[in-house]
Protein backbone atom coordinates (compact mmCIF):
# COMPACT_ATOMS: atom_id res chain seq x y z
CA UNK A 1 0.00 0.00 0.00
CA UNK A 2 1.65 3.56 -0.89
CA UNK A 3 0.38 5.75 1.52
CA UNK A 4 0.81 9.87 1.33
CA UNK A 5 0.85 11.67 4.36
CA UNK A 6 0.33 15.32 5.41
CA UNK A 7 1.29 17.77 7.87
CA UNK A 8 -1.00 20.37 7.01
CA UNK A 9 0.09 23.90 7.78
CA UNK A 10 -0.13 27.26 5.46
CA UNK A 11 3.24 28.17 6.36
CA UNK A 12 4.80 24.55 5.55
CA UNK A 13 2.88 22.01 4.66
CA UNK A 14 4.94 18.65 4.81
CA UNK A 15 4.44 15.59 2.50
CA UNK A 16 5.47 12.26 2.60
CA UNK A 17 5.40 8.73 0.62
CA UNK A 18 6.34 5.40 2.00
CA UNK A 19 5.44 1.89 0.72
CA UNK A 20 4.16 -0.41 3.07
CA UNK A 21 4.42 -4.00 2.51
CA UNK A 22 1.48 -5.11 4.78
CA UNK A 23 4.12 -5.93 7.69
CA UNK A 24 5.96 -3.29 9.70
CA UNK A 25 8.16 -3.16 6.94
CA UNK A 26 8.22 0.23 5.47
CA UNK A 27 10.01 2.12 2.37
CA UNK A 28 10.53 5.89 1.85
CA UNK A 29 9.43 6.84 -1.80
CA UNK A 30 9.79 11.07 -1.34
CA UNK A 31 9.09 14.13 0.98
CA UNK A 32 8.82 17.39 0.81
CA UNK A 33 6.95 20.38 1.93
CA UNK A 34 5.45 22.98 0.58
CA UNK A 35 6.05 26.85 1.58
CA UNK A 36 4.00 29.65 1.15
CA UNK A 37 5.00 33.13 2.35
CA UNK A 38 2.90 34.46 5.39
CA UNK A 39 2.23 37.95 4.04
CA UNK A 40 0.73 36.35 0.61
CA UNK A 41 -3.54 36.30 0.76
CA UNK A 42 -4.84 33.18 1.88
CA UNK A 43 -6.59 32.26 -1.25
CA UNK A 44 -3.49 31.87 -2.90
CA UNK A 45 -1.30 29.87 0.15
CA UNK A 46 -4.01 27.27 -0.27
CA UNK A 47 -3.58 27.24 -3.84
CA UNK A 48 -0.41 26.64 -3.26
CA UNK A 49 -0.78 23.75 -1.34
CA UNK A 50 -3.54 22.29 -3.84
CA UNK A 51 -1.41 22.37 -6.30
CA UNK A 52 1.37 21.13 -4.31
CA UNK A 53 -0.50 18.11 -3.67
CA UNK A 54 -2.24 17.43 -6.73
CA UNK A 55 1.18 17.07 -8.26
CA UNK A 56 2.66 14.93 -5.49
CA UNK A 57 -0.33 12.36 -6.45
CA UNK A 58 -0.08 12.79 -10.19
CA UNK A 59 3.52 11.75 -9.60
CA UNK A 60 3.68 8.74 -6.74
CA UNK A 61 -0.17 7.60 -7.20
CA UNK A 62 -1.06 6.74 -3.75
CA UNK A 63 -3.62 4.60 -2.52
CA UNK A 64 -4.69 6.25 0.37
CA UNK A 65 -3.97 10.05 1.87
CA UNK A 66 -3.15 10.07 5.87
CA UNK A 67 -4.06 13.58 6.44
CA UNK A 68 -3.20 15.30 10.84
CA UNK A 69 -6.26 15.69 12.62
CA UNK A 70 -6.72 19.40 13.63
CA UNK A 71 -6.71 20.11 17.19
CA UNK A 72 -7.31 23.04 19.21
CA UNK A 73 -4.49 24.90 19.80
CA UNK A 74 -4.16 28.39 22.00
CA UNK A 75 -3.29 30.51 19.19
CA UNK A 76 -6.86 30.39 16.90
CA UNK A 77 -5.03 31.73 14.06
CA UNK A 78 -3.09 28.92 13.54
CA UNK A 79 -5.97 26.03 14.04
CA UNK A 80 -7.54 28.15 10.92
CA UNK A 81 -5.08 28.21 9.08
CA UNK A 82 -3.87 24.28 9.58
CA UNK A 83 -7.85 23.27 9.38
CA UNK A 84 -8.08 25.23 6.04
CA UNK A 85 -4.91 23.22 4.64
CA UNK A 86 -6.51 20.14 5.76
CA UNK A 87 -9.21 21.04 4.41
CA UNK A 88 -7.54 22.03 1.11
CA UNK A 89 -5.92 18.70 1.10
CA UNK A 90 -8.76 16.10 1.32
CA UNK A 91 -10.36 17.80 -1.13
CA UNK A 92 -8.20 17.45 -3.47
CA UNK A 93 -6.87 13.76 -2.54
CA UNK A 94 -11.00 12.90 -3.01
CA UNK A 95 -11.34 14.59 -6.27
CA UNK A 96 -8.29 12.37 -7.30
CA UNK A 97 -10.29 9.40 -6.02
CA UNK A 98 -8.78 8.79 -3.28
CA UNK A 99 -9.89 7.98 0.55
CA UNK A 100 -9.01 10.56 3.24
CA UNK A 101 -8.11 9.30 6.43
CA UNK A 102 -7.35 11.46 9.34
CA UNK A 103 -5.23 10.62 12.27
CA UNK A 104 -4.16 12.61 15.92
CA UNK A 105 -1.12 13.21 16.82
CA UNK A 106 -1.15 11.23 19.89
CA UNK A 107 -1.97 8.41 17.84
CA UNK A 108 0.60 8.78 15.56
CA UNK A 109 3.50 9.56 18.22
CA UNK A 110 2.18 5.57 19.46
CA UNK A 111 2.04 4.30 16.35
CA UNK A 112 5.88 5.00 15.64
CA UNK A 113 7.26 5.77 19.06
CA UNK A 114 5.21 3.59 21.25
CA UNK A 115 4.06 6.93 23.35
CA UNK A 116 1.51 9.23 22.81
CA UNK A 117 3.42 11.90 24.73
CA UNK A 118 6.54 11.14 22.37
CA UNK A 119 8.49 14.50 21.61
CA UNK A 120 9.41 15.81 18.00
CA UNK A 121 12.68 14.67 18.06
CA UNK A 122 11.64 11.05 19.11
CA UNK A 123 9.66 10.80 16.18
CA UNK A 124 11.75 12.80 13.89
CA UNK A 125 14.39 9.47 15.19
CA UNK A 126 12.26 7.04 15.09
CA UNK A 127 11.21 8.07 11.49
CA UNK A 128 14.38 8.22 10.19
CA UNK A 129 15.09 4.73 11.66
CA UNK A 130 11.98 3.11 10.34
CA UNK A 131 12.78 4.12 6.76
CA UNK A 132 16.21 3.75 7.17
CA UNK A 133 17.02 7.23 6.14
CA UNK A 134 20.80 8.53 6.22
CA UNK A 135 19.52 12.02 7.24
CA UNK A 136 16.93 12.92 9.75
CA UNK A 137 14.11 14.74 7.28
CA UNK A 138 13.57 18.33 8.24
CA UNK A 139 11.71 19.99 8.59
CA UNK A 140 10.11 18.39 11.75
CA UNK A 141 6.60 19.02 9.15
CA UNK A 142 8.00 16.89 6.68
CA UNK A 143 8.82 13.91 9.71
CA UNK A 144 5.48 14.39 10.78
CA UNK A 145 4.04 13.73 7.64
CA UNK A 146 6.51 10.67 7.47
CA UNK A 147 5.17 9.56 10.41
CA UNK A 148 1.97 10.04 9.68
CA UNK A 149 2.15 7.61 6.69
CA UNK A 150 4.04 5.42 8.71
CA UNK A 151 1.13 5.63 11.55
CA UNK A 152 -1.80 4.69 8.97
CA UNK A 153 0.81 1.83 7.13
CA UNK A 154 0.84 0.03 9.92
CA UNK A 155 -3.14 0.53 11.77
CA UNK A 156 -4.95 0.96 8.19
CA UNK A 157 -5.30 -2.58 7.74
CA UNK A 158 -7.11 -3.21 11.25
CA UNK A 159 -9.01 -0.20 10.84
CA UNK A 160 -10.31 -1.64 7.71
CA UNK A 161 -10.99 -4.80 9.19
CA UNK A 162 -13.05 -3.42 11.92
CA UNK A 163 -15.49 -1.07 9.70
CA UNK A 164 -15.80 -4.41 7.64
CA UNK A 165 -16.72 -5.95 10.59
CA UNK A 166 -19.15 -3.04 11.88
CA UNK A 167 -20.76 -3.30 8.78
CA UNK A 168 -21.41 -7.20 8.59
CA UNK A 169 -22.50 -6.77 11.89
CA UNK A 170 -24.97 -3.76 11.40
CA UNK A 171 -26.56 -5.67 7.86
CA UNK A 172 -27.00 -9.21 10.47
CA UNK A 173 -29.10 -7.00 13.12
CA UNK A 174 -31.32 -5.00 10.63
CA UNK A 175 -32.02 -8.51 9.20
CA UNK A 176 -32.58 -9.83 12.61
CA UNK A 177 -34.78 -6.79 13.73
CA UNK A 178 -36.77 -7.09 10.24
CA UNK A 179 -37.31 -10.90 11.00
CA UNK A 180 -38.73 -9.61 14.39
CA UNK A 181 -41.04 -7.14 13.10
CA UNK A 182 -42.37 -9.54 10.81
CA UNK A 183 -42.61 -11.83 13.25
CA UNK A 184 -44.79 -9.77 15.30
CA UNK A 185 -46.67 -8.63 12.32
CA UNK A 186 -47.93 -12.44 11.88
CA UNK A 187 -48.87 -12.35 15.64
CA UNK A 188 -51.27 -9.56 15.38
Amino acid sequence: MRVLGVDPGLTRCGFGVIDGTGGRQVSCVDFGVVRTPPDSPVERRLLTVADAVREVIATHRPDVVAIERVFSQSNIRTVMGTAQASGVVALVAAQAGLRVVFHTPSEVKAAVTGSGRAEKEQVTTMVTRLLRLEEKPRPADVADALALAICHSWRGPMIDRMAEAKAASDRLAKAHRARLAEAAAKRK
